[in-house]
């Protein structure tokens, strides 16, 4: 495995924790925000707003984190 395929892994690995958790860990997202290539923001913008929807009340600092990285997807 090089590094290129590590970093997906570990990236995959990370989005799928944030995706199955009822509350995620801000130290986890905010890896894979540092770590994330361009072509996966969406995907993991898509994960963050099914949290929200599920959500009641959801956090502002979840809100704020989707917010950040929906202006940085433009």
């Amino acid at each position: 495995m090089n590094a290129v395929q590590a970093r997906a892994l570990f990236l995959r690995t990370l989005m799928e924790r944030v995706r199955e958790d009822r509350y995620p860990s801000a130290t986890q997202m905010t890896m894979i925000e540092q770590a994330l290539p361009p072509q996966l923001l969406p995907e993991f913008i898509e994960i963050l707003l099914e949290k929200v929807a599920e959500d009641r009340n959801p956090s502002i600092p979840m809100l704020q984190r989707i917010s950040r990285l929906v202006d940085a997807a433009r």
